[in-house]
């Protein structure tokens, strides 16, 4: 639930202003002359910034089920070891308030020995949940568009991958239409989070990036997208603007590839965001990550 501050403020100030009103008439009353009233302190807003409610807690006993291949599931105890790692860095547990990377880890179903790619990897927090949750055994593919890293990315994503924790993320610059390296076949999960609703202003051929995805995972290979919400029936429009998208858009595109909708989870749905504002982390301001996100998990047929 998001609170309303100016018209709590308002409410306030009239309270305040009627109680002055009358304390004064009574002062009058009784001595001749109103007390004066007291200066006023300025209300600073950000102390009553509201978070979305947080996303439910994991059960220990209940352990995420491989999805691809023959890897071994991650343990509640594992999963919690990787996001409690202590050379995580201060950016990346800042986020994880409404990242939710538990859940991310559990949704996707990645396992120990994993060939994996991020989509859109940006300055890398995905990409490094990925790293480490595939271990020394496994890859991680971490995409992004060479023009948006000239001019953007190049010294986060240097960054990134200089930490010891990255030594098995691979980066790769290429176009969103074209995202893999020859090497990166019988991939078993792709990632694409907060970026999909980028695709569409930056003018990728989406059909072509998602039939690209298809032919990169292996069979009951998973993609999980992940993306800020636009209004029912604003469909693409938003996708520069408020960097949403509607979620049937995304289903609607992604089964056209062939996938198949697997699962959904709501651990990062906010239904009190108007979806009104954009939710680029520039212009979001002290909303970030307040924003009304939806989790889609396609799988490729094994037929």
């Amino acid at each position: 639930m998001r609170v309303d501050l100016e018209s709590v403020l308002m409410k306030a100030r009239s309270v305040a202003v009627l109680s002055l009103v009358l304390l004064s008439a009574a002062a009058v009353v009784a001595c001749g002359e109103g007390p004066k009233p007291p200066p006023q302190t300025p209300v600073d807003s950000s102390s009553l910034h509201v978070s979305p409610t947080p996303a439910p807690a994991l059960d220990a006993g209940n352990p995420p089920e491989p999805i691809a291949g023959n890897n071994a599931a991650l343990s509640s105890d594992a999963i919690k070891a990787i996001v409690s790692a202590p050379d995580r860095t201060a950016g990346d547990l800042k986020m994880d308030v409404h990242r939710h990377p538990e859940h991310l880890l559990v949704f996707t179903g990645v396992a120990p020995g994993m060939n994996v790619a991020d989509l859109g990897s940006g300055g890398g927090y995905t990409t490094e949940l990925l790293a480490r949750a595939v271990g020394t055994s496994g890859k991680v593919y971490a995409q992004n568009d060479p023009t948006l890293v000239k001019k953007f990315m190049e010294k986060s994503i240097s960054e990134r991958l200089a930490r010891p924790a990255d030594k098995n993320v691979v980066r790769v610059d290429r176009p969103f239409d074209d995202p893999f390296p020859p090497e990166a076949k019988n991939l078993d999960l792709v990632t694409m989070v907060i970026f999909y609703h980028d695709t569409v202003h930056l003018g990728v051929n989406r059909s072509t990036m998602n039939r690209a995805v298809f032919d990169a995972l292996k069979p009951g290979g998973v993609f999980v997208v992940l993306d800020a919400s636009a209004k029912d029936g604003d469909g693409t429009k938003d996708a520069k603007t408020l960097h949403r998208i509607e979620p049937s858009v995304v289903k609607t595109e992604v089964e056209q590839a062939g996938f198949k909708l697997d699962a959904t989870d709501d651990a990062w749905r906010n239904p009190a965001d108007k979806r009104d504002w954009s939710s680029s982390p520039g212009a979001a301001g002290d909303r970030r990550g307040t924003e009304d996100v939806f989790a889609f998990r396609f799988v490729k047929p094994k037929g």
